[in-house]
C-alpha cells in the first residue's frame, strides 16, 4: 500500500475527528487518578460501533498513548499518578515542581512521550512480525527472571538505606501473596474475606500509598501546604512554577542530553509491550533503574531530575505501540488495555494474524500510521494546554484537596466496582502517611506488588515445566541465560563501580605523590 493512499484514508473527516477525541479523552481521563488507559478504552468502545474501522481503531489507539502521558500530569505537578504507568515520573518530577520548574518537567514529560510513542510507532509499522516471534519464546521461567531483574532494582530506589527500601519491598512481596493461588487455587491471608480473595490490586495501592498520603500531608498544614510544597529540604523556594513557562520546549541542546536515555528507555518499554501481562508500570521503573545506573550523577535521581522524568515517560509511552506488535500479529495482547482494543478489532471484522497485512492491509496500514500521527498532535496539545494546566498547582490547597481525594476514591471505585478497593485505598493512604512521617518511602511496596505476582506465577509454571531439575531448566533456555547474566550484572554493578572508583581515586592520588 502506498504511502499516498495511507494518507487519503487518514485524512477523511471521521477519522481526524476520531483522532482528536481519543486524544483529548484520553489525557482528560489519564489526568483522572486511578482510571487508566483501560477504562478510558472501555468507556470509548462503544462510540466506535458506528464508525469505520480506520476510525474506530485510530480512536482507541490514540486514546492509549494519550492517557498515559496523560498520567504525567498529576504526577508531575501534585505527586498524585494519574496512571500506574506514571509513578515513576512522580519521584522526581514533584522535585522539579516544588522547585518552580513544574512547566519544564512536563516539557520533558512530553518531548519523551512523543519519542517514545513515535519510536514504538515505527518499529510497529516496520518489524512487527520478527519482534512478535521473540513473544513466542517467553514463557513463566522468563517472567519469573523479569519479575526477579525488577526486584533488584528496589535497592536502589532507597539511595539513602537501600536496607530500608529492601525492608519495605518486602512488605510489598507479602502483599502480594494475599488472595487465590494462580496454581493451586488456595486462598492466602484472606482472613474469612471475601473480597480479599482476588488479591489487593496495583490501583487502591498506588492511589493510597501515593495520593492519599500526600493530600494527608499537605493537609496537615493546609494554610501554608501551597508554599511548602515548592520548598526545598532546606525550606527555599527557588521560583514560581509559572516562572519556567519559556522552558516548557526543552531547548536543542537539553533534547540532544536527553536522547541516549529517551532512546535506551524507549527501547526497554518496547520490549515490555511485546511481552503480554508486564505493561507500562513494570517498563518504568525497568527503565528510571537503568538511567539512574547510566548516569554521571545517580545521586539526583529522586531529588529532581530530568532524566528520571524523561526514562519514565519515554518508556510508558514506548510500551503502547509495543503491545500493538503481538496484538496485530498473533491476536495476543500486550495489556490489558490492548485486550479492549482488540475487542474493537473483532468488532469491525479485523483478525490478527499474516493475513491482517495482505487482505486488510488496505485499514491496518493506515491504523498504524494513524498511531504515530497521534503521538505527535498529542504532544501539540500538550505544549498547548501545559500551561492551563499547571496552574492547579497553584489553587489553593484548601479547595484542591476535597477534589483531588473525590477524583482518587472516584478512580478507586471504578476499577472494579467495588467499595471495599475504596476502603482499601484509605487504608494505604493511611499506611503511607505513617511511613513518610517516619522516613521510609513508599515506593518500593507499589514495585514489589506489581512484580510479586509476576514471579510467583512465572516460578510456579516453572516447576511445572521443568518436571525435576528447575536449575538445569533455566540454563537450558537461552533467553532465561541471558537474563540471569543481566540480573548479576545489575546486581554485581554497584560494587565493581564502587571498586572502580577507589582504584581511579588511588591511580590520581599516586599520581599527585609522584609529581611532587
Amino acid at each position: 500500500m502506498s504511502f499516498a493512499q495511507i494518507m487519503g484514508a487518514l485524512i477523511q473527516p471521521d477519522v481526524l475527528l476520531a483522532m482528536l477525541v481519543g486524544i483529548l479523552g484520553g489525557m482528560i481521563i489519564g489526568i483522572l487518578p486511578g482510571l487508566g488507559g483501560t477504562i478510558a478504552a472501555a468507556l470509548m468502545l462503544p462510540l466506535t460501533y458506528t464508525l469505520t474501522p480506520v476510525a474506530a481503531l485510530v480512536m482507541l489507539t490514540s486514546i492509549y498513548t494519550s492517557c498515559v502521558y496523560g498520567g504525567s500530569f498529576t504526577a508531575i505537578l501534585l505527586s498524585t499518578p494519574g496512571t500506574t504507568a506514571s509513578a515513576a515520573t512522580a519521584l522526581d518530577g514533584y522535585e522539579l515542581t516544588r522547585k518552580g520548574r513544574g512547566l519544564e518537567a512536563i516539557g520533558i514529560a512530553t518531548f519523551a512521550s512523543i519519542f517514545g510513542g513515535f519510536f514504538s510507532g515505527i518499529m510497529l509499522l516496520t518489524i512487527a512480525p520478527l519482534l512478535s516471534k521473540v513473544a513466542l519464546m517467553f514463557s513463566g521461567p522468563e517472567y519469573f527472571l523479569i519479575a526477579i531483574l525488577g526486584l533488584t532494582m528496589i535497592g536502589s530506589l532507597v539511595a539513602d538505606s537501600p536496607v530500608k527500601g529492601l525492608a519495605v519491598g518486602a512488605i510489598g512481596l507479602l502483599i502480594s501473596t494475599v488472595g487465590m493461588d494462580a496454581m493451586t487455587g488456595q486462598l492466602r491471608f484472606t482472613f474469612g474475606a471475601t473480597f480479599l480473595s482476588s488479591g489487593i490490586t496495583i490501583v487502591p495501592t498506588m492511589i493510597g500509598l501515593f495520593a492519599i498520603s500526600q493530600v494527608l500531608i499537605l493537609a496537615e498544614d493546609y494554610k501554608n501546604a501551597n508554599k511548602k510544597m515548592f520548598e526545598d529540604e532546606k525550606g527555599n523556594t527557588e521560583g514560581n512554577i509559572f516562572s519556567s513557562a519559556r522552558r516548557m520546549i526543552p531547548s536543542g541542546k537539553t533534547m540532544l542530553s536527553l536522547l541516549p536515555n529517551a532512546l535506551r528507555s524507549s527501547i526497554y518499554g518496547l520490549l515490555v509491550g511485546i511481552m503480554p501481562g508486564a505493561g507500562g508500570d513494570v517498563a518504568c521503573w525497568i527503565s528510571y533503574d537503568a538511567a539512574k545506573r547510566a548516569s554521571k550523577h545517580p545521586e539526583e535521581f529522586g531529588k529532581g531530575s530530568i532524566q528520571g522524568v524523561c526514562a519514565s515517560e519515554a518508556a510508558n509511552n514506548a510500551v503502547t505501540g509495543g503491545s500493538f506488535i503481538p496484538l496485530f500479529t498473533l491476536g495476543v495482547p500486550g495489556s490489558s488495555t490492548a485486550a479492549v482494543i482488540l475487542g474493537g478489532m473483532m468488532i469491525h471484522g479485523l483478525v490478527p494474524g499474516s493475513e491482517l497485512f495482505t487482505q486488510k492491509a488496505n485499514l491496518v496500514y493506515p491504523i498504524m500510521v494513524g498511531f504515530i500521527i497521534a503521538n505527535i498532535v498529542m504532544g501539540v496539545f500538550g505544549v498547548l494546554l501545559g500551561p492551563y494546566l499547571t496552574k492547579l498547582a497553584s489553587v489553593p490547597i484548601s479547595m484542591l484537596l476535597p477534589v483531588l481525594i473525590t477524583l482518587c476514591m472516584i478512580g478507586a471505585y471504578t476499577m472494579q466496582s467495588s467499595i471495599y478497593d475504596v476502603y482499601m485505598t484509605l487504608a494505604f493512604g493511611l499506611f503511607g502517611y505513617l511511613m513518610r512521617k517516619t522516613g521510609f518511602t513508599p515506593t518500593p511496596i507499589v514495585l514489589a506488588v506489581i512484580l510479586g505476582g509476576m514471579a510467583e506465577v512465572g516460578f510456579s509454571q516453572s516447576i511445572v515445566m521443568a518436571k525435576g531439575n528447575v536449575i538445569a531448566y533455566y540454563f537450558s533456555r537461552p533467553i532465561s541465560v541471558v537474563l540471569i547474566v543481566f540480573i548479576l550484572f545489575v546486581l554485581f554493578w554497584p560494587v565493581v563501580r564502587k571498586i572502580t572508583k577507589a582504584v581511579k581515586g588511588r591511580e590520581k592520588s599516586g599520581t599527585a605523590a609522584a609529581g611532587r
